[in-house]
């Protein structure tokens, strides 16, 4: 977002003598950042009171300082603050600027070393860069303003979001790559469908997360993401030439409906029931799934069912007998959590996704790519909140000092910027194994350092979280304001913790897989 644009009345310019003067409650000014407030009849609109204003080295004076340690710069940018401005100080330049959409971080830390000035890797080529320009660019512009508003309104993404995504394929290249990319011109053509590996799917998942808008991240595809897979892999081809059309374009939505209230992702004992008709040419489903993502608002469902021969995946319209129902969580029902209920649904045999009885097999195929997916946003979410605290303790004084001044403060930071740099490290060398494996290797040898690394990085966010808060005071636990974003991050961490198996099952995992791995002669 840029500064709000000069006016006439703005342009004036005054010295801070001038502007001195004005220090009574029938006229008063104040100075922030170079620019004149007048701000007399303001004084008694302000949502702190009047009393703000009515102190000595306010009235008439330079109140930058006072002004950053209480709000956020974006309060400056908006049209009811920014006309209050009537013009600058002679001779001095604003040196607070917003930063324009799509450019990068100058704060330390607060982009992958990739990203960093002066900073080199191995894994990042231009492509992976113009890619990163385009789609931060367009997170700014366009998911960011739609992300705010529907995280306050609960409302799912607006659909013009979608169809803007679906225009630049966006929607296509967060499934990763493959062939369904073939023939598409992705992102205005910054990247060539047949060069499109796992880092560029990285960077579009690392820089859509930015929003600071949890509930909205989930709700912008997220159930596509994990509910798409197993049709594109496992579907007939009759069954994909109708469905990933659909999907891709915006224009229809899936989600993966595994979770139920009795089994959570247990899928030996899931209790949804999927009995063929005596023909043979349909199921009929019943059961219920909890805490489906995206659930409320889409046309398929991607649904594990308990059969004659064990778990089979099937593919489900909404349709007759199908009922959904939000769930309140901890996040905004932008994300479109539901309860589904399947009471006696027909669905065609052909919907089944890979083999009767072999389903486990689809969804252990989906889990990797599903929860790569979720340490991709992961590690980017930490590395936000850096930079957020990293702001905020270079500007807010205590005690007449920066508060980074203070040694425990500097500890929680070293501590938090640790996490977030390893967590990327490991990030992106599981990405170049995905990037140099065959996708039976990746699901025989990646299962267990991605749950690893799952675990890891749910349980750092945690950590930074607390000490964000810790931080960031009383505006760390206050929903608007300066600490509003800490406040979110707290709020909905634990989500990463759940999703996608939870990360004492994911550490689990990884060891047992380590384990089985073990030289049968290795001894101390």
């Amino acid at each position: 977002m840029a500064s709000a644009p000069a006016t006439a009345s703005s342009s004036k310019e005054f010295t801070r003598e001038e502007v001195a003067k004005h220090n009574k409650v029938d006229d008063l000014w104040i100075i922030v950042d170079s620019k004149v407030y007048d701000v007399t009849r303001f004084k008694d609109l302000h949502p702190g009171g009047i009393s703000v204003f009515l102190e000595d080295d306010i009235m008439g004076q330079d109140a930058t300082e006072a002004f950053y340690g209480l709000h956020r710069h974006e309060v400056l940018l908006k049209p009811q603050y920014a006309r209050l401005v009537i013009g600058t100080l002679a001779g001095e330049k604003s040196v607070v600027a917003a930063r324009a959409p799509g450019n990068l971080s100058e704060v330390p830390y607060a982009e992958p070393t990739w990203l960093s000035k002066g900073y080199y890797s191995p894994y990042f080529t231009e492509s992976h860069r113009e890619l990163q320009k385009a789609i931060r660019h367009f997170t700014d512009e366009v998911i960011y303003p739609d992300a705010q508003a529907r995280e306050e309104d609960g409302k799912r993404p607006s659909q013009s979001v979608f169809d803007k995504c679906a225009e630049l394929n966006i929607l296509a290249m967060r499934m990763g790559p493959g062939k369904h990319l073939k023939g598409l011109k992705l992102m205005n053509g910054v990247v060539q469908p047949d060069e499109f590996n796992y880092f560029h799917e990285l960077v579009l998942h690392q820089e859509m997360c930015r929003i600071n808008a949890r509930g909205y991240s989930d709700g912008l595809g997220s159930g596509s993401v994990i509910g798409l897979p197993p049709v594109m892999n496992f579907a007939s081809p009759a069954v994909k030439a109708k469905i990933i059309p659909e999907v891709l374009s915006g224009k229809k939505f899936i989600a993966l409906a595994i979770s139920e209230a009795f089994a959570g992702s247990d899928v030996q004992g899931l209790r949804t029931t999927a009995k063929k008709t005596e023909d043979g040419k349909h199921w009929i489903i019943n059961g219920t799934k909890k805490w489906i993502t995206n659930g409320t608002f889409s046309h398929y469902f991607t649904v594990g069912c308990k059969t004659d021969n064990g778990f089979t995946v099937i593919l489900v319209e909404r349709g007759e007998g199908v009922e959904t129902k939000a769930i309140k969580t901890a996040y905004s029902s932008t994300a479109g959590t539901a309860y589904i209920t399947f009471d006696d649904v027909k669905v065609p045999v052909e919907n089944t996704l890979g083999k009767e009885g072999q389903g486990i097999y689809v969804m252990l195929s989906n889990f990797n790519h599903e929860r790569w997916v979720m340490c991709c946003a992961g590690a980017r979410n930490q590395r936000v909140i850096v930079e957020e605290c990293l702001q905020w303790t270079n500007q807010r004084k205590a005690f007449g000092k920066p508060l980074n001044s203070q040694a425990v403060i500097r500890s929680k930071l070293a501590e938090m910027i640790a996490r977030a740099e390893s967590a990327q490290a490991w990030l992106e060398n599981i990405t170049h194994q995905m990037c140099n494996m065959s996708y039976k290797d990746q699901a025989q040898k990646l299962a267990g350092p991605i749950g690893l690394l799952k675990m890891y990085i749910t349980r750092s966010a945690q950590e930074t979280a607390t000490d964000a808060v810790q931080i960031f005071g009383g505006r760390g636990i206050t929903k608007t304001g300066m600490g509003r974003f800490i406040e979110h991050y707290h709020r909905t961490v634990p989500y990463d913790a759940i999703l996608g198996g939870a990360e004492d099952v994911l550490g689990d995992l990884g060891v047992r897989q380590a384990i089985r791995q073990m030289p049968r002669n290795a001894r101390l």
